[in-house]
C-alpha cells in the first residue's frame, strides 16, 4: 500500500512496547476497537478487543466494557524456531498510523542469533466499510537464507480486563467452542452475566506470486487459544504474502439470527474479495468522512498533524447505525473508566458530530433517549422527580460509578461523583438543544428531545430547595465540573445550568403548545404533564441562587470557595502542564482554591450569551491561575475562552496542551485509552475559538476569528441547518463557500451581516 503525505502520518521509529502507542495506534470503526499491539503479542503489551455495547459485571466492581479474545495474532517460525523480535537485533523498525486512510503500517527487519535476516512489512485495518471485519496483510522476505517457515495465526482467549491491576482483574466470558472449519478457525464465547454471544472467525492464506504456497496446514486447540498453522518452503529473496481476515459478530446486533452462521457466512463473503479491494472500500469510506471533518492549519506543522490525529479518532469512533450505544470517555481504544459514558460525550465530543456528522450525533442522543426510563427510575430511587441521568452510564442507564477509588497519593477514597455530580442531566438537555439548533431536526425534538428536556427540568425542580430565610432556591451538597471539591453548596455551573434547563423546558412547552399542539397533547398525556408545571419552573429559575459578586464581576465557583486557602500556579513541567504549588497536600485538595478543570470558565463558554465581555475576562484571569488541568477536558475550554477574551498567547498554549494530550501523554495515562473528550475539545477550540464560530440569540451564525502568529490559514467545514459550509480563514480575510444548499442563511462575519 502507498502511505499518505507526511502531514497525515503518526510515526514510531524505535521498537518498544508502549501503552501510549497501543492507545494512539488503536483502530476502531464504531463497532469494533482493537488496541495498537504488535501481532506477536508480547508479554508486556495489553491486548484489547472491544465491541461497542458489550458490557458485563461478573466479578467486577461495576459493569464494564468487556475485553474480548484477541483475533489478530500472527507469529513466524524459522525451521520451527520462533522469530521473537525481543530476542533479535532490530536492523530496521517503523510503525506508522496513516490517519487519512485509517491503516496501521509496520515494518520489521530482524537479525536472529544465527545471523538470519528477515523482513516483515505490511498493514492492518478495522474496516470502515464492513463493520465486522479486520484485515491484515504482510509480506515476509528471507533475505539471506532459505528455510521452512511456519506462519502461525491465532485467536487468543486468555485476555482479561484490568490485566495489570490485581484487585480489579476479571475475565468476563466463557469459551463455548473452538473449531477448525473449511474457511479457517473459529472461537465462540458467552459473556458471563449478560449472556451475549460473541463469535470470532478468521481465515489466513499464504501466497507467492498470488498462488497459495504452503505444503502443510494444521490447527491446534491449546485451551484458551486456537491456532492455524501454515508451513512454507521459503526461498531466499522471495516475497511471501500473508493475508488474514477476521470477523467478529455479537448477539447484540439487530437481526443477527444464528451468530455462528452469521459470522462464518460474513467471512466467506469477505474472502471473495482481495485484501486490496477491501482496503480500497475502506479508504473510500474514510474519504467521505474526511471530506467534511478535515481541518488544515497552514504554517504550523505540529498543530496541523496533532489536529488530524484528534479528528481521526473522533471520526473512527462513531456509529450512526446503532442508537443503543454512545462514546465512552476512553472510546474503544482502552479500558479506562470501564468504557462508561460521561458528560464528556454530550459537552465535549457531540459538537464535533453535530457539525460534521449529524447522523452520528443523533444516534448518540437517541442512546440517552432510549435510557430515559432508567433515568426516571434513577431519580425516583434517589427521592427526586423527572429524569436523573447517571454520572457514569453503560448499557442499562443505571448508575455505574464505582464507589471507591484512589487519590493522588494512592490512598483509597470514596468516589462521590455518582451520588452528587448532578449537572450531567442539564448537560444532556443542553446537548439536545445544541443539536436541534444546528440541524433544525424538528422531528427529533418533537418525538424525543422535548421529553428529555422536560423530564430533566422536573428533576431540577425537585432537587432545588427553597431557603425561606434568604428567599432563594438552592442546590446543596453537590460536585461541579471541578472534582477537587466535593459536598459543595450552590456550585455556580450546576445552578446556572439548572436554571437554563428549567427556563428552556418552560419555553419549549409554550412553543409546542403554539406550533405543535397535537404533539404537545400526546406528550403531556404520556408523562402526565400538568398546566402548572411550566410556571413553577419559571418561578424556581427566577430565584435560583448564583454566587456572583456584581461589584467585582466575579463568579464564585461555589458558596464559600473564596474562603479557602489560595494558591497560584507559578511553575510548569516539560509538557507545559502546571506543577503543584509548594505546600499543597494532595490528600487535602478540598481545602484549597486550586481546581481540577474548567468550572466557572466552562459556564462562560456554554452560556456565553449570558455574560458580558468584562465578566468573561475577569473570571478567566482569576481561574486560569488556579486551574491544574488534571482533567484532559480542561485545556481546550481555556484555549477557546482565551481567544474570546483576548488572551491569545495563553489560548495557544492551552490549545497545544489539548491537541497533544495523547501524542505527548501529558496526563500520564494515555495507556488506559484515548482522551476522547480532549479530542472533541480540540476541535471546538479550533472552530469555536480560533475559527471564531458562535451563535447569536437571533439564530445568526457569527464568525469572528483570530489566528496565532505562525498560522497562515485555517480551513474547516461545518454543517449548519442543512447547508455545508467551507471556511478558509487568514489573518486578513474570511472566505465562505456553500457546498450543499438547503436555503439562504444569514452570517455575521467580523461584525458585518451577510446572506449566503
Amino acid at each position: 500500500m502507498k502511505l499518505s503525505e507526511r502531514e497525515w502520518l503518526i510515526e514510531q521509529d524505535k521498537f518498544e512496547v508502549s501503552g501510549k502507542f497501543e492507545t494512539c495506534f488503536a483502530l476502531t470503526n464504531g463497532y469494533i476497537g482493537i488496541r495498537g499491539i504488535n501481532e506477536e503479542v508480547f508479554c508486556d503489551e495489553t491486548p484489547g478487543t472491544y465491541i461497542a455495547g458489550v458490557f458485563d459485571k461478573s466479578g467486577a466492581q461495576v459493569t464494564e466494557l468487556v475485553n474480548l479474545p484477541n483475533p489478530i495474532g500472527l507469529r513466524i517460525y524459522i525451521n520451527r524456531e520462533y522469530l521473537n523480535p525481543l530476542k533479535c537485533e532490530i536492523l530496521e523498525f517503523k510503525r506508522v498510523l496513516d490517519l487519512k486512510q485509517g491503516v496501521l503500517y509496520r515494518k520489521l527487519r530482524l537479525k536472529d542469533n544465527k545471523g538470519r535476516i528477515t523482513t516483515i512489512e505490511g498493514f492492518r485495518f478495522v474496516s470502515m466499510n464492513n463493520k465486522n471485519l479486520i484485515v491484515q496483510k504482510y509480506n515476509v522476505v528471507c533475505e539471506n537464507y532459505s528455510a521452512v517457515l511456519n506462519i502461525e495465526s491465532f485467536i487468543d482467549a486468555t485476555t482479561v480486563n484490568s490485566k495489570d491491576v490485581p484487585n480489579d482483574r476479571v475475565k468476563h466470558y466463557e469459551i463455548d467452542k473452538k473449531k477448525d472449519f473449511a474457511d479457517g478457525i473459529y472461537l465462540g464465547i458467552t459473556i458471563k452475566d449478560k449472556k451475549y454471544k460473541v463469535e470470532i472467525a478468521s481465515s489466513t492464506k499464504v501466497s507467492l506470486n498470488n498462488q497459495r504456497c504452503h505444503f502443510n496446514r494444521f490447527t491446534k486447540d491449546l485451551g484458551c487459544i486456537i491456532t492455524e498453522n501454515f508451513e512454507v518452503e521459503a526461498k531466499q529473496g522471495e516475497r511471501y504474502e500473508i493475508e488474514k481476515l477476521s470477523v467478529l459478530v455479537s448477539s447484540r446486533e439487530k437481526n443477527v439470527g444464528d451468530v455462528f452462521e452469521t459470522c462464518t457466512n460474513k467471512l466467506k463473503e469477505f474472502k471473495t474479495k482481495s485484501a486490496e479491494k477491501l482496503l480500497f472500500e475502506h479508504i473510500e469510506e474514510y474519504k467521505k468522512l474526511w471530506d467534511v471533518a478535515n481541518i488544515d492549519i497552514v504554517g504550523d506543522e505540529v498543530a496541523n498533524k496533532s489536529v488530524k490525529f484528534n479528528i481521526f479518532h473522533l471520526i473512527s469512533m462513531a456509529n450512526p447505525e446503532d442508537e443503543h450505544v454512545s462514546l465512552g470517555a476512553k472510546g474503544l481504544q482502552g479500558e479506562g473508566y470501564k468504557g462508561h459514558v460521561f458528560w464528556d460525550t454530550e459537552i465535549f465530543m457531540l459538537p464535533f458530530y453535530i457539525y460534521t456528522n449529524p447522523a452520528a450525533a443523533k444516534a448518540m442522543l437517541m442512546y440517552r433517549y432510549n435510557l430515559l426510563d432508567a433515568a426516571r427510575e434513577n431519580a425516583k430511587k434517589n427521592g427526586y422527580k423527572g429524569a436523573q441521568f447517571p454520572w457514569e452510564s453503560a448499557d442499562t442507564g443505571e448508575e455505574e460509578t464505582p464507589k471507591w477509588g484512589y487519590d493522588y497519593l494512592g490512598n483509597p477514597v470514596r468516589i462521590w461523583t455518582g451520588d452528587i455530580e448532578y449537572h450531567i442531566s442539564a448537560d444532556i438537555a443542553y446537548a439536545v438543544m445544541n443539536y436541534v439548533g444546528a440541524t433544525d431536526d424538528i422531528d427529533f425534538l418533537l418525538n424525543y428531545g422535548s421529553e428529555i428536556i422536560i423530564e430533566t427540568a422536573r428533576f431540577w425542580a425537585s432537587i432545588c430547595k427553597y431557603n425561606k430565610e434568604k428567599g432563594r432556591y438552592e442546590i446543596n451538597n453537590v460536585i461541579g465540573p471541578d472534582e477537587f471539591h466535593e459536598h459543595c453548596n450552590n456550585n455556580a455551573y450546576t445552578n446556572y445550568l439548572a436554571k437554563w434547563n428549567l427556563l428552556k423546558a418552560s419555553e419549549l412547552c409554550n412553543l409546542l403548545l403554539e406550533k405543535y399542539p397535537k404533539y404537545f397533547e400526546k406528550l403531556s398525556k404520556k408523562i402526565n404533564l400538568s398546566d402548572e408545571e411550566p410556571f413553577v419552573w419559571q418561578e424556581i429559575a427566577s430565584k435560583i441562587y448564583i454566587p456572583y459578586y456584581p461589584d467585582k464581576k466575579l463568579i464564585e465557583q461555589f458558596e464559600g470557595y473564596f474562603n479557602l486557602k489560595d494558591f497560584v500556579i507559578k511553575e510548569y513541567d516539560q509538557n507545559n502542564m502546571p506543577v503543584w504549588p509548594e505546600g499543597v497536600e494532595l490528600d487535602k485538595l478540598n481545602n484549597y482554591q486550586l481546581i481540577k478543570q474548567a468550572d466557572v470558565v466552562m459556564l462562560l463558554y456554554l452560556l456565553g450569551e449570558e455574560f458580558d465581555d468584562q465578566t468573561k475576562k475577569i473570571n478567566y484571569d482569576y481561574y486560569e491561575k488556579r486551574t491544574m488541568h488534571k482533567s484532559s477536558l480542561s485545556p481546550s475550554i481555556y484555549a477557546l475562552i482565551g481567544v474570546r477574551v483576548g488572551e491569545t498567547n495563553r489560548a495557544y498554549i492551552n490549545f497545544m496542551r489539548t491537541a497533544l494530550t495523547d501524542l505527548e501523554d501529558n496526563q500520564g495515562n494515555t495507556h488506559l485509552g484515548i482522551h476522547a473528550a480532549s479530542l472533541g475539545g480540540t476541535w471546538q477550540a479550533l472552530v469555536f475559538g480560533f475559527g471564531g464560530i458562535s451563535l447569536e440569540k437571533n439564530d445568526i451564525l457569527n464568525v469572528n476569528p483570530w489566528l496565532p502568529e505562525k498560522w497562515e490559514s485555517l480551513k474547516f467545514s461545518i454543517w449548519w441547518k442543512g447547508n455545508l459550509f467551507d471556511f478558509t480563514i487568514t489573518k486578513d480575510n474570511v472566505e465562505v463557500k456553500k457546498r450543499v444548499e438547503k436555503g439562504s442563511v444569514k452570517l455575521k462575519i467580523k461584525g458585518q451581516e451577510v446572506t449566503i
